[in-house]
């Protein structure tokens, strides 16, 4: 079965009666049970600024990219406790004035995807996820979870659903840019791809309808941590990969994301 957090995101949009029940505070004889201690210190990403406006086309051949480097490769969420994961996957960074700008690559022998709905429950298929929490101060945060069809699902939380948060599916990261570039083919399994890339252009206003989110500066730091979901047939359990580990199958402990430097 599909863990617990996910379980918890899948239930809110599969019935409207259901979200009050979740958005509710929890009461002191229902606090969330203790986290496992951390299994690493977060990871940390210095993202330096673009020489040029970043293409969005999937395909992370531009030669501003040349400005940035790969993070580490991600592990399974739970840190080294669990075996490496089957499949690479890594990340890298650029900003400018108005963009936070995301390249994945994602080995992958069989790309395939079947969501073409936008907000529907992404992880249903393989998918790539950007977690990302701007102001320190404020518990609320934002998600953002594609598909190999370039489908896209983005939401506000308010704060972690083990302190009773409710993800606010009507948020929209406006002027979000995306693109997915596939290296192989899609959905023909009888064949052996490379793997998918994606691209990804935040602009710094995309978060306003819920937050104050001043654009960053140089010397600014936001949390960001970065998920995979992997799906194996056969295993009726998905696999997570992350950036930064987290410890425990739960995307939503932000004080185990890793952190985002801003840099020139």
């Amino acid at each position: 079965m599909p863990s617990l957090w996910r379980i918890v995101c899948t239930a809110l949009f599969a019935s409207l009666a259901a979200a009050p029940l979740l958005g509710q505070s929890l009461t002191p004889s229902a606090q969330p049970a203790p986290l496992p201690p951390p299994v690493a210190q977060p990871r940390s990403y210095s993202v330096h600024r673009a020489s040029n406006p970043v293409e969005i086309d999937g395909k992370i051949n531009e030669a501003e990219w040349k400005d940035s480097v790969w993070t580490d490769d991600f592990v399974d969420i739970e840190g080294s406790r669990k075996p490496t994961p089957r499949f690479r996957t890594r990340a890298r960074m650029l900003w400018d004035d108005r963009y936070l700008y995301i390249a994945a690559e994602l080995e992958e022998p069989d790309v395939k995807a079947s969501i073409t709905r936008h907000d529907a429950v992404i992880f249903r298929d393989n998918d790539f996820e950007v977690f990302l929490k701007p102001v320190a101060e404020q518990e609320g945060y934002f998600e953002f979870e594609m598909n190999a069809l370039n489908t896209g699902w983005d939401l506000y939380l308010n704060k972690p659903y083990r302190f009773g948060g409710h993800a606010d599916n009507s948020f929209e990261l406006e002027g979000l840019k995306t693109a997915v570039a596939i290296h192989g083919s899609l959905n023909h399994p009888d064949d052996t791809d490379k793997g998918w890339t994606v691209e990804i252009a935040i602009p710094w206003t995309a978060f306003l309808s819920r937050q104050p989110v001043p654009p960053p500066h140089v010397g600014t730091d936001w949390r960001i941590n970065f998920s995979r979901v992997e799906w194996k047939t056969g295993q009726p359990k998905e696999d997570n990969w992350v950036w930064s580990p987290q410890g425990v199958v739960n995307m939503h402990v932000p004080e185990r994301w890793g952190y985002l430097h801003f840099e020139n």
